[in-house]
Parts: structure tokens; sequence; C-alpha cells
């Protein structure tokens, strides 16, 4: 079965689509970080996945299909851990840098992608990667963070190996459906961390306004562009242009939000690409029933 299902035409069309996604991506989660001092990460978590999940609703309109019991068990797995993703991922922007955090958090993927490794050569990877999220642990050294930004990312990671691996089980339902309610169920669960946190002042018009921006840059956008890329791309090459998301937040933090990384933070992100480059250009994609 090949994993060539790019049609013929220009590849600059797909890789324009997917920077641009990251960089909608990561400029949408700087733009949330200004929101911070309104309604706290919470409330600004759960303006962004509230406002992605209305989105998603009035696009895919889930409630067309039937749906059967053992998908929603799924379903409803992979929501709590996409609530919990985000939720955790904005705690940790409160007391550590933007790209620090998406190369911390990115342990999560490469953790689940290594587990079905069986490759000597892979050790290598590992290796990398557990010496630049050494380099960003509280360990001590020139470039340690706070050890309570640095314990939440680390929450982020564990809950996006969850993610894919519930969102895995979740996808044998139809996709919209599942992404919809999914979507769904993470607003659900992070409504009352938001609510708690910033009260009435989440529902000023200002703040709303500011929370549909965010969601339309930290979701609808960059996963619109991120399908136009899909289509267009080689699964591996996807995967190789998408493990440079730490550098692009943290170029994106610098731009909107100041934050400057010390040399030792650059080289533990540089290794943390490199070692997501090893592992993704290794990976043999395999075929899952009904897959294109």
């Amino acid at each position: 079965m090949t994993t060539d299902f790019r049609p013929a035409g220009s590849p600059l069309l797909p890789v324009a689509a997917l920077v641009a996604g990251m960089v909608s991506l990561q400029s949408g989660a700087a733009l949330a970080k200004t929101l911070f001092p309104v309604v706290g990460a919470s409330g600004v978590s759960a303006l962004r996945v509230g406002f992605s999940a209305l989105i998603l609703l009035a696009v895919w309109r889930p409630w067309r299909r039937s749906l059967p019991m053992r998908d929603a068990g799924w379903i409803l797995l992979y929501g709590v851990a996409l609530g919990l993703m985000n939720l955790l991922f904005y705690r940790a922007l409160l007391t550590i840098p933007l790209g620090p955090a998406v190369a911390i958090e990115f342990a999560g993927p490469l953790t689940v992608a290594l587990s079905a490794s069986r490759r000597l050569f892979d050790v290598a990877w590992i290796g990398l990667a557990v010496l630049g999220l050494g380099l960003l642990l509280p360990l001590g050294g020139a470039g340690a963070l706070d050890p309570v930004g640095v314990a939440y990312a680390l929450g982020a990671a564990l809950a996006w190996a969850l993610y894919i691996l519930f969102g895995q089980r979740a996808g044998r339902a139809h996709g919209g459906q599942a992404v919809s309610l999914g979507m769904l169920t993470a607003a659900l669960v992070i409504a009352p961390f938001g609510l708690a946190e910033a009260g009435t002042a989440l529902f000023e018009p200002a703040t709303l306004a500011s929370g549909l921006v965010v969601a339309v840059m930290s979701s609808a956008l960059p996963y619109s562009l991120e399908m136009v890329a899909l289509r267009r791309l080689d699964r591996q090459v996807f995967g190789v242009m998408m493990s440079v998301e730490p550098a692009i937040a943290s170029l994106a933090a610098m731009a909107i939000l100041g934050e400057r990384l010390g040399p030792v933070q650059w080289f533990a992100i540089a290794c943390v690409i490199v070692a997501s480059v090893g592992i993704t250009a290794r990976s043999r994609p395999r075929p899952a029933p009904g897959a294109p």
C-alpha cells in the first residue's frame, strides 16, 4: 500500500499551508497568553475550546449520524484527554515561555512513536530527546525553568499521548463526528475551571471577541490548513515538517510576547526537533482499515 497520495502539482501550496497553519496555531497561543491577566489561564482555555467546539458542531452537525455506544466511550475519553491537554498546557504558560512549553509537550507524541519502534538505532533519538528535555527541566542548569510550569507541561505531554491513543480508537466513528463531539466533551471538562477562575469576566463582550480570535487562530484555521497539506503531502514529510513547531512557537512568542530564550534553551529545543525529525523520518506508516 503506497503512502504517497499527493495529486500532481507543485508542493509549494501544501507546504505553505502547513507552515501558515503552524504560525497561526502558535501565534494564537501567544495571543492567548496576553489574556491571562483578564481571565486567567483556565478562562482562556475555556474560551478557546468552547468556541472551537461551537465552530466544529456547526460545521459537522454530528447529531445527523447515529453513534454506537462503543464509539461513544472512546470519544468521551478522547475529549477528556483533549480538554486536559489544553488546560494543562495553558497552565504551563503561566510560568514558562511558549517555546520550551511546546518542546516539553512534544514528549507525548514522541513517546507514542517510540513505543511502536523496534529499531536499535532509535535509541539515539531517545537519547537526544532526553538530553533536550533534561536541559529544560528544573535541574539547576542554565536553561532551567519553573518547576510548576514544567510539571504542567509534562502533564500536557501525557494528555497528548492519551489523546493520540484514544483518538485512534475514536476515529472508528465518522471523523467529523468524532472530532466535534470530542471537542464538545473537552469544552465541558474545562468549563468549570474557567468559570471558577474568571467568573463573569469570561462573558464580557471584549473578552468573548478575543476568545473567538484565539479559537480561530489556534484551532479552526490551522486544522483546516493542515487538512489541505495532508491531502497533498506524503505523511512522512508532513510529520517531519510538524517537528519544527517548537521553534515556530519560540519565534511567535518572541515577536508577540517579547519572550527571549537563552542559548541553552534554544539548544534544548533543537535537540527535541532533531529527535522528532529523526523518529518521524524513519517511521513506517502502518495502513489502517479503511485508510485512504
